[in-house]
């Protein structure tokens, strides 16, 4: 027996608009209270990146501990400490000068004791600014290129099916995948850096990948198609065939994220946590999103 995922686009339809609903509202809410819809790190909004280990290797401070005495000659404007497999401190904070450094490293060695300063580095807001319009413009390019590229791998399908629509439904779906995983960064308060656009372009990969099966399968299908088949039917077929190996190909994938987020580098466990919410909505979009978009532009809004 074939469940009819077709038959239920509605229902799909609604709980992405949901998703993306409350990942809006959560981005309007953080810019009346911050001034910014997404927590920027300090990639795009410049800063400064300052590495500390402490000589005595048994003193291993709570991160509480290493803010509270940080912000007691730099107030409010450390904006992240990390902790790294070898034991050292991520200090990331709004621009820091010479100076400032220099009362900083001075009160971390009266109040915890001595460290080394493994690396300090600054980015101005200009650079920032930079990243981040190269950033937009690399997830703009890869959205064409997907779009040509499925365009051109479906070049063969029915006349009757135009081979642009499976590439449009491919990169709604997509949009889709984006716009819920920076829904739920706004949401939580995540911090968006170099490594969540890596994450992105990461998860459009495999979304994009999740759904070239699927759409293929349909292709296949629609070669064999008979009289009384809607392109629905054909969609159901599809999906039916692809499913356990959509869902196979996630949870493989999901194992050793999770394994990553638990028992990972708390350095990477946003960047981790990201392609996690990413694979598990591409996942959702490649089955309930993309083939039920290309349906009903297929058959022109008519729902069976």
């Amino acid at each position: 027996m074939q469940y009819k995922f077709i038959k239920h686009t509605r229902t799909w339809f609604i709980l992405s608009i949901l998703a993306i609903a409350i990942g809006i509202g959560g981005m309007i809410n953080n810019k009346l209270s911050d001034g910014s819809v997404l927590s920027y790190g300090i990639d795009f909004t410049g800063g400064s990146l300052m590495e500390v280990q402490f000589e005595d290797e048994n003193f291993k401070p709570e991160i509480e501990e290493v803010y509270t005495t940080i912000n007691t000659v730099f107030p409010e404007k450390v904006s992240q400490i990390t902790i790294t497999d070898e034991s050292s401190y991520l200090v990331q904070s709004k621009t820091m000068s010479e100076e400032e450094l220099q009362m900083v490293s001075a009160t971390i060695t009266d109040e915890m004791g001595a460290f080394e300063l493994i690396k300090f580095q600054s980015i101005g807001p200009k650079i920032g600014e930079t990243l981040k319009r190269k950033a937009v413009i690399a997830l703009g390019i890869a959205l064409i290129a997907i779009v040509l590229y499925i365009a051109y791998a479906f070049r063969k399908v029915p006349k009757k099916v135009s081979k642009w629509k499976f590439g449009f439904a491919a990169i709604l779906a997509l949009a889709h995948d984006v716009l819920i995983t920076l829904g739920v960064f706004a949401v939580f308060g995540f911090e968006v850096n170099a490594f969540f656009i890596t994450a992105l372009l990461t998860i459009m990969g495999f979304s994009v990948h999740d759904t070239i099966v699927v759409f293929d399968r349909i292709r296949e299908n629609l070669q064999r198609q008979s009289r009384d088949d809607t392109f629905g039917d054909v969609a159901d077929v599809s999906l039916n065939q692809t499913l356990s190996r959509s869902i196979n190909t996630s949870v493989s994938t999901l194992f050793p994220l999770l394994a990553l987020y638990i028992w990972g580098s708390p350095a990477i466990q946003t960047f981790v946590f990201a392609l996690i919410v990413g694979i598990l909505v591409g996942t959702y979009s490649s089955i309930f999103i993309a083939s039920p978009v290309l349906t009903l532009w297929q058959e022109k809004g008519r729902l069976r």
